[in-house]
């Protein structure tokens, strides 16, 4: 299914108050691979925006004077986002905003748009119960580079969000394994176990951009285990052990 991780920006912090969207991101998502593609808005919220609201994110009404309202590009983003997974992070703060906008639109609810909705916040939360699981916490958790990230602004947040998203769920949860001896195989004719010599062996290559994004993630895992990932260690040992060719 394609993705789309989206972010908002606001003019305060509740739509029932007539607060309204300033900035809107999406970033597209295809086979777990970051696409390059995704849209991005700047919107007239056509009111001022709180002073609390500016803080976060930098931008003031001057900033947004003769950008278009909500409603002229509306269907710019359903037809980007429809019958897709929207992931979010804290998706009831932006589903509300964005539900309230598409009604001043006069069109449908974001849960007619989305194929699903996933909020990456409580994955977060049921992965990691008690810790900090807001967007800087996590690029620290799994090793992604926010220093870019002064202030929030929707793409470069939908963006770090992206790779968090792909870190999070790539489906080691824990660093134990399950150590349940297999069922015994069936003896073959001669009284051996299976016929190694007739299988084929496969020997797989990675490029060096998934090598760089394999040391990364046990890297991360590193961090969060305190140091206790035996990958990074038999690796240094293989390392150290391996021949000085001259």
């Amino acid at each position: 299914m394609r993705q789309i991780i989206l972010d908002t920006e606001t003019t305060g912090l509740d739509p029932r108050q007539d607060h309204r969207i300033i900035e809107l991101a999406a970033v597209e998502i295809i086979d777990r691979r970051v696409t390059g593609r995704h849209l991005h808005l700047r919107i007239d919220p056509e009111r001022d925006i709180d002073t609390g609201a500016t803080e976060v994110h930098g931008m003031t009404r001057e900033d947004l004077a003769g950008e278009p309202r909500f409603a002229d590009v509306a269907a710019r983003f359903v037809d980007f986002a429809r019958d897709t997974e929207w992931i979010i992070h804290n998706a009831p703060f932006d589903i509300g905003f964005l539900d309230a906008e598409l009604a001043r639109a006069g069109l449908a609810p974001c849960s007619a748009i989305y194929a699903r909705l996933t909020d990456t916040l409580v994955l977060a939360r049921d992965a990691f119960p008690g810790k900090r699981n807001n967007l800087d916490a996590l690029c620290e958790r799994f090793g992604v580079s926010n220093a870019e990230r002064t202030r929030h602004t929707a793409l470069l947040d939908a963006s770090l969000l992206a790779e968090v998203y792909l870190r999070m769920t790539r489906g080691q949860e824990t660093l134990t394994i399950d150590a349940v001896d297999p069922a015994p195989k069936r003896r073959g004719a001669a009284g051996s176990h299976d016929d190694l010599a007739a299988r084929t062996l496969v020997a797989v290559t990675v490029s060096d951009e998934q090598a760089v994004a394999h040391r990364e993630y046990l890297e991360a895992l590193a961090r969060e285990s305190k140091g206790g990932c035996i990958w990074l260690a038999l690796d240094a040992e293989t390392r150290i052990d391996a021949p000085a060719w001259t």
